[in-house]
């Protein structure tokens, strides 16, 4: 990580002629890019006041990122410019559009009439970037394929087969299922509008910054059909935009789309196969969740299922395709049955719910926590196999709740696959004891000194169970409590 950092600070000064003032990292999403915000002096005014600074060392992605941002900045379209990158191509500096994206708005205001004029302004910017920002592209340097077709279509649709469908162990007909895959993707390639396709368009990659948007995340784009990335926008599932939302958005982008094309779009055709590319698009992101959740033990795209699925459920009872794909429906059926939806859907406790989880940081030089319920039993668990941050100087005087030794133990220790089994296990039990009426149950995080990895780990869990489940968290830090070195109101991020 020095190294980056050192190198970010040395672009910089290639940059801007001064020393940075700050580099601080930004939190990671699904993506092994590292981001960070570079702050300037003050008293600096040739160069912007903060920068972003990415470190991704795929270099193809980088290249694919700097030439579309070149295209599509020449023909007036709200992306990055990119202002300087490093010899050995892996780490850049762009323009900073701030913290804030259409997705945070929505989650802040609603609903409203303010809110709705921003997607309004969206689709009519996706619009100018599809058709005359894609006029500027070399498709020669799409990251994959050049085309979103008919064999990119099947790669999606399989993504949803391998990684989340087969995850549920559902008897279907294999070959009558890949005929369906077939049938559709054909019928979804046969498009007469096909553009520069975003590829993931939604309002988690929307930046709203003095009240316009900014674009960001388009390197996986390719040409292909305009729907993909309406259906995107308006089918997220954490979004959950209200289905007459949906409809009159989709009615503004046909009509400012058409403004740009030779000819309007005719708009029966144009939602007929719409309706085609929602379901696509929702299954591919249900086969990113799966895939991210399942194999890669990201908890918290587990936790985003649920929405996708009521999302498809409530696209197979109301969308209409105008094709015929009867074990492709069979499967859908059964993805969206109760029985499924509850098996992703946590179990939420009540005001009415006694069970209390009562979560210590401790040290094994001191003992294991006593069960004072009178039940025994819980879970302890041994955090010494995690790489000490205390071993480091600048660590020693601080705690698992300082921001350095979080960032440690996030990108430099094994603590995310351990905290990954933790949950795992620890759901179990507080479904089952939610279900059956229990009172107690104690988790104990011991380490070395009970100062760093045991801390850390006591809050991820807490945060966890609060966020999961909505229990009631008792939340001790034995040592750092002795110590004061905690302040005993300190809130868990996340914790109303």
């Amino acid at each position: 990580m020095e190294k980056i950092i050192d190198e970010i600070k040395s672009l910089w000064l290639q940059y801007a002629g001064t020393e940075a003032l700050e580099v601080t990292k930004l939190p990671q999403s699904g993506s092994d890019r590292m981001y960070f915000r570079v702050t300037s002096a003050e008293t600096l005014v040739k160069v912007e006041k903060t920068v972003i600074a990415t470190y991704n060392d795929n270099l193809k992605e980088n290249n694919t990122f700097f030439a579309f941002s070149k295209a599509l900045l020449s023909k007036g379209c709200p992306v990055c410019r990119v202002l300087i990158v490093n010899e050995a191509g892996n780490t850049y500096l762009q323009e900073d559009f701030g913290d804030t994206s259409l997705l945070n708005v929505l989650e802040e205001k609603g609903y409203t009439g303010e809110v709705y004029a921003l997607f309004q302004q969206s689709l009519k910017k996706l619009a100018h970037l599809q058709i005359v920002g894609g006029s500027a592209i070399n498709y020669d340097d799409c990251l994959t394929t050049r085309e979103f077709g008919k064999q990119a279509i099947m790669s999606d649709l399989l993504y949803f087969k391998y990684y989340f469908l087969d995850t549920l162990k559902y008897p279907y007909d294999k070959q009558a299922l890949l005929n369906d895959f077939e049938a559709l993707s054909t019928y979804l390639t046969h498009t007469g509008n096909k553009h520069f396709m975003f590829r993931d368009f939604q309002s988690r990659n929307i930046m709203v910054k003095d009240g316009d948007i900014h674009f960001i995340d388009y390197q996986g784009g390719m040409l292909g059909a305009l729907q993909y990335d309406v259906a995107s926008m308006l089918w997220q599932a954490r979004a959950e935009l209200p289905a007459d939302w949906k409809n009159s958005l989709l009615d503004y982008y046909i009509e400012e789309a058409g403004k740009l094309l030779p000819q309007p779009l005719d708009p029966a055709l144009f939602i007929a196969q719409y309706n085609g590319y929602v379901l696509i698009r929702l299954l591919q992101v249900l086969g990113a969740y799966g895939f991210r959740g399942f194999f890669q033990r990201k908890a918290q795209f587990l936790t985003s299922i649920p929405l996708a699925l009521r999302n498809l459920k409530w696209f197979t009872e109301n969308g209409r395709m105008g094709i015929s794909v009867p074990e492709f429906d069979r499967c859908l059926g059964f993805c969206t049955s109760q029985e499924i939806l509850d098996r992703f859907e946590p179990l939420k406790a009540d005001d009415n719910t006694p069970l209390v989880v009562q979560i210590h940081s401790f040290s094994f030089r001191k003992g294991i926590p006593a069960d004072t319920s009178g039940n025994g039993g819980g879970f302890v668990f041994d955090c010494r196999a995690i790489l000490n941050p205390g071993r480091i100087e600048e660590f020693k005087t601080q705690t698992g709740r300082d921001k350095a030794v979080k960032d440690f133990l996030e990108q430099r220790t094994t603590m995310p696959d351990f905290l990954n089994s933790v949950f795992d296990m620890v759901d179990i039990s507080v479904t089952d004891y939610i279900k059956r009426g229990f009172g107690s149950l104690q988790v104990n995080f011991g380490c070395t000194g009970g100062q760093h990895r045991s801390v850390y780990a006591a809050d991820a869990l807490a945060r966890h169970l609060r966020n999961k489940f909505g229990v009631k968290i008792e939340l001790k830090h034995i040592e750092q409590e002795a110590k004061n070195w905690i302040n005993l109101t300190y809130k868990i991020e996340g914790e109303q």
